[in-house]
């Protein structure tokens, strides 16, 4: 067994550990910033300042980020009333009886309610004067009212939790034993637990939406509340989880079950009736100031990253807000972290298995699985709470144009020679000029944007573990394989990268003891061979295809924090391959565009856009690449070109054909910018040089193997689509490509096994079906897809394969 690392109550430091020769992380990017070596910890999850300054000021002061961390699971008698021997003894009892949790704090007379609801009455009446003519007023039977309101009244059996308190206490003396049984530790920030203890003060509703990682989720949240007097919230949840006597116990700790899909009557059409009984469910509960849990990516991520938002839900608590049943609903973005999932992995189903349906023998074998194991240490960061009414009043004073389809941003830079490659510019006209909440383009993009939002704060909030370090390291670093001392200085560096990037570490303590830590975690995907230099560890990544799916799902724990420079990498190797290919008309081979590289760069975050999110709805693509930029440029990787250097550079035609591929929409210029600021327009462009240090060309290489698995996936897909013979099923299309990125996998064709993930696939596809390449048509609730007439000629889909490609370091 190894020992227990927990982080440090305030500050991270540098352990006084000292390397013997430079890392890699550290000789690229940390020599300007040594100053920040041994500071306090980041204090993540700070709301928006530009679309909530506000709420920025609200519940949080200057010492809230100094009061440190917390053991959740650590319980002694310092935590009851009581001392003394018996105490300890029977600490865990004490504890739960004496948290503040009663009958009287949640929702009473739900069912009654709901059902009394004018909405809901006109649903049943609508729905039993059917079959009649559509615009048509039929008289209904009161007997078919009456079996109408029989269904909604089941209906409401399965949404509606009863909530027992005394479960409640049950329930978290069981999980301080079995979490104690089976994690290091749960660790939560302290002033994070103030701000949300001050937004319960406010009597309003609370929302929390934390990401999606495990079915422990569900739990966790729940018990820490509990631990902290805060009032349970209801939980929505899938109602695959609706099993007998699970579904019971789920209930009674204010678990609601809905369906995965709204639509799910057999004739394919709307249930009008369902839709209003879950309206009406989730607007009473507002209504009575009840705290809600929604998990905004409606499933796990099966990827490690956070999946795309399903604001169905969500929509729910905005048209809420619209109908006035609460003044106000506070939101509080979740990022939760693991050192290992209790599931493990998910690759049967990256491998492309039909998920397993959940059991009541399911979940107890998951149960005794898990006491047998440990699954090391989890981090829970609670973000600033935020008003959603100051979001909403932000959203419709701002003249924010329309977003740009993926079709729009993308076609110009892959087919520049299309006759209409520019956007219409009447395209932000599709948005009402007046903003108005009753606007339903307006309403659609206000929580779409809001989704967004929320799921970027809780992902940036989200701590790097142990295992998601390792195990990026040992792909996109040591594929090969290392030394285990060589691992532990380029462990010790990157976790220095991360805090200086302002994201937090998710573990403490000797960089030695936390490396073994998680090659013991990481367990089977991991090989540890004894070398006779020096009687060292010799680690190498396990190169079957499961153990590489595994490790890509940790590694992705750590993708958020490198991906926008991974994005300017893998763009400076495209804009180089083409200065190359292309000529440089006179200009000096090293040096590139900064305008072109950003622009280059935007043009990638919009073709991975369905794998992760790089900036805030708020923020625009282009300033963010800027910005990104600007970043390499002060660690050193990127040189500003000296001013003989930058006169004697015109720009080349290519340049600036480039110019005229991205429409207009992408100008980085901020409204607030002054007018008579060098910033934006009226600078002018400057060119760069990289640097040619081996530690710096090391780390771009790096960068750009971060992004492989990606690219190589969508690459390989484009060539699948070349022999397309269509119209087909999309299912059946799916799971043909799915099997072609496996073959190239077994065959060792590819470069990166993790690049046939099913997530990949399935992303891959979305994204060409977005951007043009596919039309499609439903027939029977199935969608058929063709090739769209832009791609039918093969010349296009070559042009759409060169275009990922030139992303590529092959």
């Amino acid at each position: 067994m190894f020992p227990i690392y927990p982080p440090q109550q305030n500050a991270v430091s540098v352990d006084g550990e000292c390397n013997s020769r430079p890392t890699l992380f550290r000789s690229a990017t940390l020599k300007w910033k040594e100053t920040l070596l041994g500071r306090k910890r980041p204090f993540v999850g700070r709301c928006c300042y530009v679309c909530t300054p506000q709420s920025r000021d609200n519940f949080f002061n200057a010492s809230i980020p100094s009061l440190g961390l917390r053991n959740v699971i650590y319980i002694n008698e310092t935590h009851t009333r009581y001392r003394g021997w018996l105490a300890r003894r029977f600490c865990y009892v004490l504890f739960v009886q004496e948290r503040d949790v009663h009958k009287g704090m949640f929702a009473k007379n739900l069912t009654e309610n709901v059902l009394n609801n004018s909405r809901v009455q006109k649903a049943i009446v609508d729905e039993a004067s059917e079959p009649s003519t559509p615009g048509s007023f039929v008289q209904a039977d009161p007997k078919a009212i009456n079996k109408v309101k029989k269904k909604a009244r089941k209906i409401l059996q399965e949404m509606v939790a009863n909530v027992s308190p005394a479960l409640i206490r049950l329930t978290g003396w069981v999980l301080l034993k079995l979490f104690n049984s089976f994690f290091w530790n749960i660790q939560i920030h302290r002033g994070q637990i103030e701000m949300v203890k001050a937004a319960t003060e406010m009597n309003l509703p609370l929302i929390f939406l934390p990401v999606h990682k495990s079915h422990i989720d569900y739990l966790l949240l729940t018990f820490i509340l509990f631990c902290h007097n805060i009032k349970a919230p209801y939980i929505a949840a899938g109602n695959n989880l609706n099993i007998p006597i699970f579904s019971t116990l789920i209930r009674k700790l204010g678990g609601f079950f809905i369906r995965r899909k709204l639509d799910q009557s057999p004739d394919g059409r709307k249930d009008f009736l369902y839709r209003a009984l879950l309206y009406v469910h989730v607007e009473e509960l507002l209504r009575q100031q009840q705290f809600l849990e929604i998990f905004l990516e409606g499933t796990r991520s099966r990827s490690g990253k956070t999946s795309g938002a399903r604001a169905g839900l969500l929509s729910v608590v905005v048209d809420a807000l619209f109908s006035n049943a609460t003044p106000d609903v506070l939101i509080i973005p979740v990022g939760i972290s693991y050192d290992r999932i209790i599931e493990g992995h998910y690759n049967s189903e990256q491998l492309g298995k039909p998920k397993k349906n959940e059991s009541i023998w399911s979940i107890a074998r998951g149960v005794f699985r898990m006491l047998r194991k440990n699954y090391g240490c989890v981090r829970v960061d609670f973000a600033q709470p935020f008003s959603l009414k100051e979001y909403v009043n932000s959203q419709s004073q701002k003249p924010v144009p329309a977003p740009l389809s993926l079709e729009q941003a993308l076609l110009p830079a892959i087919l520049p020679s299309r006759p209409n490659d520019t956007v219409d510019e009447g395209a932000e006209a599709s948005l009402p000029s007046s903003r108005d909440i009753t606007s339903e383009p307006f309403r659609r993009e206000l929580i779409s944007n809001l989704a967004e939002h929320i799921l970027f704060t809780a992902n940036k909030s989200c701590a790097v573990m142990s295992t998601h370090i390792v195990a990026c390291l040992l792909l996109y670093r040591h594929r090969q394989g290392t030394d285990l001392s060589r691992l532990v200085e380029d462990f010790f560096s990157m976790k220095e990268e991360v805090l200086a990037r302002d994201f937090d570490l998710g573990f403490s303590g000797n960089s030695d003891d936390v490396v073994m830590h998680a090659i013991h975690l990481l367990g089977n995907c991991v090989n540890i061979t004894n070398t006779s230099r020096n009687n060292e560890f010799f680690i190498t990544p396990s190169t079957t295809i499961p153990a590489v799916f595994e490790l890509n799902f940790y590694s992705n724990g750590v993708l958020h924090v490198f991906i926008k420079e991974a994005i300017i990498a893998c763009s400076l190797h495209a804009v180089q391959s083409r200065r190359c290919r292309n000529g440089t008309n006179g200009a000096s081979p090293s040096l590139i565009s900064q305008e072109h590289l950003v622009r280059k760069a935007a043009s990638l975050c919009y073709l991975l856009s369905n794998e992760f999110t790089v900036s805030l709805p708020c923020q625009l693509i282009y300033q963010v690449c800027h910005e990104s930029v600007e970043r390499l440029i002060q660690y050193g990787i990127l040189l500003v070109a000296e001013q003989d250097d930058q006169e004697d550079v015109s720009p080349s035609l290519t340049e600036h054909q480039w110019n005229k591929k991205l429409p207009e929409p992408l100008s980085w210029r901020s409204d607030e910018e002054d007018e008579d600021s060098d910033f934006g327009e009226e600078q002018r462009d400057c060119y760069l040089k990289v640097s040619q240090s081996q530690e710096h060309q090391q780390y771009i290489t790096f960068l750009q193997r971060l992004l492989g698995p990606l690219l190589e996936a969508y690459s390989s897909v484009v060539i699948f689509v070349h022999n397309f013979s269509g119209p087909v099923l999309e299912s059946e299309y799916l799971q043909k490509l799915h099997r072609h990125l496996i073959s190239r996998t077994e065959k060792n064709v590819a470069v990166y096994a993790e690049s046939a993930t099913y997530s990949h696939v399935k992303n891959a596809l979305k994204v060409f079906k977005e951007i043009g390449v596919f039309s499609q048509t439903t027939q029977r609730r199935d969608t058929i897809l063709e090739l769209s007439t832009t791609f039918l000629p093969q010349r296009n889909r070559q042009k759409l394969l060169e275009f990922i490609m030139s992303f590529m370091v092959l």
